[in-house]
């Protein structure tokens, strides 16, 4: 990878953030408090390219910086971490045939539906399943952190869909 990808995926990581700490923050759906943690697309375009060791840095640099901004100290980073760390092990398990292409990204446009799928879906409830288990930090509200995981990953799920569909350009 070189020195513009780098930048590119800077400017993608402060996009996020950004939107995730101004407007995702701000919106809550239902009763249970469902917000989306859209920031978490930022580890899912990370090109493959890079290697797991920095993936994991990236991510604790994420979640570390809405962790700042949230006031929840270590839940998001050790959430993006783990994230990140099962990452490289899903696209092995869905890689294709002949591997991935260099100069291919993880992106719903170019790998298709299908493949996007079964690569973000594991990865966003694997997160969320960290994310609000750390948050309750026990089985008192089981359930009731059962819905959450469930219902923010299924919100978190198609804002990622939508945001690959409106964020992508013909080469």
């Amino acid at each position: 990878m070189d020195i513009r990808a780098y930048s590119k995926l800077f400017l993608t990581y402060l996009i996020l953030v950004l939107l995730q700490i101004m407007v995702f923050n701000n919106i809550n759906i239902s009763a249970l408090g469902i917000t989306p943690l859209f920031y978490i697309l930022f580890i899912l375009v990370i090109p493959y390219e890079v290697p797991g060791w920095l993936q994991l840095i990236f991510a604790f640099i994420l979640g570390y910086t809405i962790d700042i901004f949230v006031d929840t100290p270590g839940l998001n980073a050790a959430s993006t971490v783990f994230m990140a760390f099962l990452r490289p092990h899903i696209l092995r398990f869905i890689s294709p045939r002949d591997g991935y292409e260099n100069g291919t990204h993880p992106y719903l446009m170019e790998m298709g539906m299908s493949w996007f799928l079964n690569y973000s879906i594991p990865l966003v409830f694997a997160h969320h399943a960290t994310y609000f288990m750390l948050d309750s930090f026990g089985f008192d509200h089981f359930f009731r952190t059962f819905m959450k995981i469930i219902l923010t990953g299924i919100a978190t799920e198609i804002l990622i869909i939508l945001s690959q569909y409106i964020s992508y350009r013909k080469k």
